[in-house]
């Protein structure tokens, strides 16, 4: 099975082995929301996955 390229392309592994992702829905249009709303979407979140998913998505790293 080929790695989900675009989903790879998004994600990043810490040195500790946690998946690490940005938020989505900040790139544009977020004049309008508040500013906690904006600070809150500048932080990434840890993503929890299987063995399974990691090693879909995740093959080379």
């Amino acid at each position: 099975m080929k790695t989900n390229k675009s989903y790879t392309k998004r994600l990043r592994v810490s040195k500790n082995g946690k998946i690490i992702a940005r938020k989505p829905g900040q790139n544009h249009f977020n004049a309008k929301e508040g500013s906690a709303t904006r600070l809150s979407k500048n932080r990434t979140r840890t993503i929890v996955m299987t063995n399974k998913n990691r090693g879909r998505f995740l093959k080379g790293k």
